[in-house]
């Protein structure tokens, strides 16, 4: 069986803005015309959608780079660029999107969606420019890049209720019986290589998802067996029902052993509800069941067979009225986290001998932003960084007559 992919790295890039145009108007018996430069198209976004229509991240993994389409530049007569096309990446309900390990989105509803790439804002052409001063304006803006990001997808898997438990104590066999899931069930350690899920549906019409988690073992909370892999899908889950195999010589001990892995892995996991399951009770007598109850005075414990199906019906009306008592789960977003590449109106100098170089984000959108090979537009380039206090900054560093100062990839001599 292949292992499901339920944690991928996608790089997304929104659409870039089209370029304004420099355009003036020819008409008849108005020699100069007027200028008409249309504005560039923006930038499409990149969005994530969540759908019922996907259940891995698998489709990810050998398609990693997703781009959405660029503004087409304006045009004359004031004509508008036309807009890219909006890029929408469907991904299976339950998935989590990260940056940098930090939680900006939890898609656990259908058709939940998120914008996780802005596109850029198209260029205004020179028609925008015009004043009384300067009636024939050369100035148009480039159109603004579109944000890039390295976006994190983890799938946690949407279920009411996880069964956990060590290898071989009937999970994969209780959830054929309870459900529609057809798991592959065998006698060895391993029985599921990947989460399985199933819909438990009850004579009164409803129904509820469980999950069968893959048998857990020792040290599975630092990923020995892929119990981190699997621990997490199990973090989502309302109610956890830890399944013990009656027949086992030291059931009190398999239950705790699992049960400190996934603390260990989660403290979470000690403010869920949890019940017991004890499996396979056509294999153990009453006086030994009698003994195992005694270890849990305070949980709910459901003794059933897979096999006979003893105690099975009951089993999934009483699992389905628990579910009802429980929280729902949802991931908290991080709403510390801006994923905006909107640049901070600063700039910063740094001084090698008689050179000045001026670096920073806003000085990489202005030079970006004004097309320089037009007078007009170098003119409003160094006026915004004026604005800036760029030369305020450079006397303040000692700058004298004739030094050269370095912005991009342009050299200026100054002078006072």
């Amino acid at each position: 069986m292949i292992l499901m992919i339920d944690k991928v790295k996608i790089h997304v890039s929104a659409g870039n803005g089209g370029n304004g145009v420099v355009s003036f108007r020819r008409e008849k018996f108005i020699p100069k015309g007027g200028p008409d430069g249309g504005d560039g198209g923006n930038g499409g976004d990149v969005i994530v959608e969540a759908t019922y229509f996907m259940s891995t991240l698998s489709d990810f993994k050998y398609k990693k780079y997703f781009r959405a389409s660029s503004g087409k530049k304006g045009m004359g007569s004031n004509m508008t660029g036309k807009s890219g096309e909006d890029l929408v990446i469907k991904v299976p309900i339950g998935t989590i999107l990260k940056i940098d390990g930090k939680i900006i989105a939890d898609l656990n509803e259908e058709k939940k969606r998120v914008t996780v790439a802005k596109g850029g804002r198209g260029g205004r052409g020179n028609s925008h420019f015009a004043t009384p001063t300067r009636q024939a304006p050369t100035i148009a803006e480039n159109g603004e890049y579109g944000e890039e990001h390295e976006i994190e997808l983890e799938l946690k898997l949407l279920a009411d209720i996880s069964l956990v438990g060590l290898p071989n104590v009937g999970k994969s066999s209780l959830i054929s019986v309870m459900t529609n899931a057809h798991p592959k069930i065998a006698d060895y350690p391993f029985t599921t290589l990947e989460p399985v899920l199933g819909k438990v549906e009850i004579d009164n019409g409803t129904s509820y998802v469980i999950a069968d988690i893959p048998g857990l073992i020792e040290g599975a909370h630092k990923g020995k067996g892929l119990g981190d892999e699997f621990l997490k899908h199990a973090e989502r889950t309302r109610v956890i029902a830890h399944v013990l195999d009656s027949t086992s010589e030291n059931v009190l001990e398999d239950y705790k052993k699992i049960r400190e892995e996934m603390v260990l892995y989660s403290h979470d996991f000690e403010k869920k509800m949890e019940m017991i399951i004890l499996n396979k009770s056509d294999l153990a007598d009453e006086q030994k069941i009698s003994k195992i109850l005694k270890f849990f005075p305070n949980k709910k414990v459901f003794v059933v067979s897979a096999i006979t199906r003893i105690g099975i019906e009951n089993l999934k009306k009483s699992l389905y009225y628990e579910i009802q008592k429980a929280p729902i789960v949802e991931f908290k977003v991080d709403e510390s986290i801006d994923i905006s590449d909107e640049a901070e109106p600063t700039i910063s100098i740094e001084k090698a001998g008689k050179s000045f170089f001026v670096k920073g984000k806003t000085i990489d959108k202005l030079s970006r932003k004004y097309q320089l090979n037009q007078d007009d537009g170098m003119k409003i380039f160094m006026k915004k960084l004026n604005e800036l206090g760029l030369e305020k900054q450079l006397v303040k560093l000692g700058i004298e007559e004739g030094d050269t100062v370095v912005i991009s990839d342009m050299e200026f001599e100054y002078h006072r």
